[in-house]
């Protein structure tokens, strides 16, 4: 039970001021799908879906076409494709 004379709590992250970040987080796309898949599933179940990358939003199907694999056994698999892809490192934001 919290205690009456607690402060409020801080957010543990803060957030910045600013535009928010187009796209959606691949963990968050990643987490809509089921496993193993299909790339051609995942292409329908995800029409339209736009994700975060280092270099600004991209459209998931783009991604995905420039990704060998055509079936997906795990998350781990999806997500290690897609990075592959995109590359890794900071999501720019409105302000950079």
């Amino acid at each position: 039970m919290a205690d009456d004379n607690e402060e409020e709590a801080e957010p543990a992250v803060e957030l910045g001021e600013g535009e928010p970040v187009e796209g959606a987080p691949l963990a968050r796309v990643a987490a809509r799908l089921y496993w193993p898949i299909q790339k051609s599933k995942i292409l329908e179940k995800e029409e339209g879906a736009v994700i975060r990358t280092p270099d600004g939003p991209r459209e998931l199907a783009d991604v995905l076409a420039e990704v060998d694999e055509t079936y997906f056994q795990s998350k781990r698999e999806f997500t290690n494709g897609v990075r592959s892809a995109v590359g890794t490192g900071p999501v720019p934001t409105a302000d950079e």
